[in-house]
């Protein structure tokens, strides 16, 4: 676990480890100050408690954990310094060799200490859960509800702006399957916290290993293939409740979805071409649909970040509502549709997403094709270490 990173769809692997090597003094500022000395037996301990986290602590700390790991196992780093394009290794190398000059000792008592902070800091989750006596599904990333004939797919990690892992890509594919089956007139899916969805998780990571990027690639290809195909082939009225900011994956999937409403202070963001990527989720073909093809290339071609209202203008959004009144007017409205006849509204959908589904299912293959060619080139790693680069200067 000490060096182990997680796993996530090839270019945010690409974006998020360039981002770390970026926030590498950010490191540095959580393992300064003196403290008394850990033994063997202490730190042995504190290896074990590591296996017991039930939470991501982030790859930041995740850094912190393997440069003290190995800071207090091996002494110094001397290992020659990783090429450019070995991001992962290059920014854990980077994580080791900002601690040269902590003694063993130390950095021994600094990873007991991390360790006790991490396993410390999820003892009130646990104790409030239990205390709730709130019975959980099976899912560990969503909160999945069915009631009034409503099932709800509330996107659960509000810690993390609700970014996407791996776990959740899988979850909310399995959350759609159950939807699609259950007694439940309409599905709806909103966010938990301030946001709806931050696109995919920048804090998962593993190392490419024996796959190698091409395979990588193509690994996280299929999966966005089958991920935006659970949207294509929903049966049911499937409805969109975005109660806070948007990005990435999580605002071109809403052209798949059947309403979209909005409060005032969401935004939708999709910045592709800045981190050289391509469209994904049917953009490419739902937004020049909706929007007209001058529209869609401001927000595709061009990363425009739109507000609620200029979301709801070019049709991406069904309608826009104020925060304070947001969630009153828009659940009264579910719960009413939620009445109709179920058979009704369910062949409905079916008859207008047939005359399309042929269509939006090769469109998704074709942007899955390409963006497995964009997460393999120079081009695309070039774009991402330019857009962080740039960040860590403002």
């Amino acid at each position: 676990m000490a060096a182990a990173l997680l796993a996530l769809p090839g270019r945010w692997q690409l974006l998020s480890t360039v981002r770390l090597v970026r926030n590498l003094p950010a490191v540095k500022l959580h393992i300064t100050g003196a403290a008394m000395v850990a033994t063997e037996a202490e730190f042995d301990k504190s290896k074990d408690k590591l296996k017991t986290l039930k939470n991501d602590p982030g790859n930041e700390v995740k850094l912190q954990i393997y440069a003290l790991f190995k800071q207090a196992t091996q002494g110094p780093c001397n290992s020659p310094k990783p090429s450019m394009l070995d991001f992962i290794n290059k920014a854990k190398w980077e994580a080791w060799k900002a601690l040269e000059k902590i003694p063993k000792e130390e950095a021994r008592q600094k990873y007991v200490d991390l360790i006790e902070t991490l396993v410390s800091a999820e003892v009130p989750t646990q104790c409030e859960a239990t205390a709730t006596g709130d019975v959980k599904s099976s899912f560990q990333t969503l909160n999945v509800t069915t009631e009034n004939n409503i099932t709800t797919i509330l996107l659960n990690r509000p810690a993390k702006k609700n970014a996407i892992s791996i776990t959740m890509y899988e979850e909310i594919m399995e959350a759609l399957e159950q939807a699609a089956k259950d007694d439940s007139t309409l599905t709806v899916m909103t966010g938990s916290g301030d946001y709806y969805c931050s696109g995919n998780d920048l804090t998962n990571f593993t190392d490419i290993g024996s796959e190698g990027v091409e395979q990588k690639s193509k690994n996280s290809g299929a999966l966005l293939k089958r991920y935006v195909s659970h949207y294509i082939d929903f049966p049911k009225p499937l409805i969109a409740v975005i109660n806070g900011p948007a990005v990435g994956v999580a605002v071109t999937a809403l052209g798949l979805f059947d309403v979209v409403y909005a409060t005032d202070k969401a935004t939708f963001h999709a910045p592709f071409s800045e981190l050289g990527q391509s469209p994904e989720g049917c953009s490419s073909y739902t937004f020049p649909k909706m929007m007209g093809t001058a529209k869609a290339n401001e927000i595709l071609l061009f990363n425009k970040k739109l507000t609620a209202a200029q979301a709801c203008e070019r049709g991406l959004v069904t309608e826009v509502f104020p925060d304070s009144t947001f969630q009153k007017e828009v659940w009264k409205r579910l719960l009413a549709y939620a009445k109709l006849p179920k058979n009704s509204l369910a062949f409905s959908k079916q008859l207008i997403r047939n005359v399309e589904k042929e269509k939006l299912h090769a469109v998704n293959g074709q942007e899955c094709d390409r963006l497995v060619e964009r997460w393999s080139s120079e081009e695309c790693m070039n774009a991402i270490m330019g857009f962080f680069e740039k960040k860590s200067k403002l």
